[in-house]
């Protein structure tokens, strides 16, 4: 993933296009793009600031933590459900989301899905 560009590069590219010159020149005399150049441009005008934005993070989890006590609710009653059972049955009352997304959340809670001693063991494989 690239890295941000400096703030001082930012800034002499907004000066350049406040002095007069276009987004097309200012990119070509300081190497960037225009598109770079537009979007810092209309960040400065909109927003009042020039530096870059955060990068990465977790940007879906919001989404299913806010919908953490219907899940849990959901695996408590029947405890036996696999992921997708558990995608579906959310898909159902209008939840939409994925099983990598209901593994993560239950790995956040702290809930395994590992087999206990009640589990009933394989007849074909000794475990």
């Amino acid at each position: 993933m690239p890295s941000p560009q400096f703030v001082d590069l930012r800034e002499r590219v907004v000066a350049a296009v406040a002095a007069g010159a276009s987004c097309h020149r200012a990119a070509a005399r300081f190497g960037i793009s225009v598109s770079s150049a537009s979007r810092w441009l209309q960040r400065f005008r909109h927003e009042g600031q020039l530096a870059s934005k955060p990068m990465g993070g977790d940007h879906t989890s919001k989404r299913i933590e806010a919908h953490a006590g219907l899940i849990l609710a959901t695996s408590d009653q029947e405890p036996r459900l696999f992921l997708r059972e558990l995608r579906d049955r959310l898909a159902e009352q209008g939840i939409q989301t994925s099983t990598s997304g209901l593994s993560r959340f239950f790995a956040c809670q702290g809930i395994s899905w590992k087999k206990g001693r009640r589990t009933q063991l394989s007849r074909s494989v000794r475990t």
